[in-house]
């Protein structure tokens, strides 16, 4: 279904109002991506009559796909999605959020050499660059990449690339273009398996079970005006799933990629 930028979706409090200018567009991109700005608060805009069609999701979803991600965040109280929502701009409806600036010193998820391991970082895997020296994919060890693994399991994220975990200067790490989410197969493929077979902390098992006391209300509601009804119940089985394991899970064992390509 195609999503309606006037549906009764609640809007994120303060978030801005107005007419939406461009600045540029975000080159290279997948999807038709723009700089802009409402009342002058910087966003990002992706029309959804400029979403490339894919053969494993339905046509002009992905903005609603985004919106839904957002709402999942809010409802885990860990500030993962900047705000986003529906709205008209012009090239028709779209996918608005607010632009958050990345700290230029930071990366939380990074490539090097095979044999060096930062301190404070865990390894991924490791491959051959395109000069075929061996080098490693590595993350953060952080409470921040923590949540956004749980996170990416509940909305089974197929595209969690390291430039889409954005490095705040406070520490906190933002997670963006999650178009790619809420599919009803198993469709996980990020960077972030560091945490493989490790508990799920208490702090951590909260933020899950507020979710899922939120599936059973207003978010609830909230996605079935975004999302297929099967998605809104598949989501909900997999969060059931991660709490009874109670530990980050391991890769699924078939012939689906795991992590995207490329990783950045």
């Amino acid at each position: 279904m195609t999503p309606d930028p006037h549906s009764s979706v609640a809007r994120p409090d303060g978030f801005p109002t107005g007419e939406l200018t461009l600045h540029g567009r975000v080159l290279p991109a997948s999807n038709a991506t723009f700089v802009g700005e409402i009342a002058g608060v910087r966003v990002v805009y992706k029309p959804i009559a400029g979403e490339r069609p894919l053969w494993d999701f339905p046509d002009g979803t992905l903005a609603a796909r985004e919106v839904s991600a957002y709402a999942v965040s809010e409802a885990l109280g860990w500030d993962i999605v900047p705000p986003t929502v529906l709205d008209d701009g012009p090239h028709g409806p779209g996918m608005v959020q607010l632009w958050r600036d990345e700290a230029d010193d930071q990366s939380p998820v990074d490539i090097v050499a095979e044999d060096e391991l930062p301190a404070g970082f865990r390894h991924v895997f490791d491959g051959l660059d395109a000069h075929d020296r061996a080098v490693s994919l590595i993350h953060e060890d952080t409470a921040p990449l923590r949540r956004m693994a749980l996170f990416d399991v509940v909305v089974n994220n197929a595209d969690r690339k390291g430039g889409h975990v954005l490095p705040m200067t406070d520490g906190h790490r933002h997670g963006v273009d999650h178009g790619l989410t809420f599919h009803v197969e198993h469709k996980l493929r990020t960077v972030l398996w560091g945490f493989v077979g490790e508990p799920i902390s208490d702090d951590e098992k909260e933020g899950l079970r507020r979710l899922a006391s939120a599936l059973d209300g207003d978010l609830g509601s909230t996605l079935a005006d975004l999302l297929a009804e099967e998605e809104v119940a598949v989501t909900t089985r997999r969060l059931s799933r991660l709490l009874a394991r109670g530990e980050f899970p391991a890769p699924a064992s078939s012939s689906y990629p795991v992590i995207p390509w490329p990783p950045f």
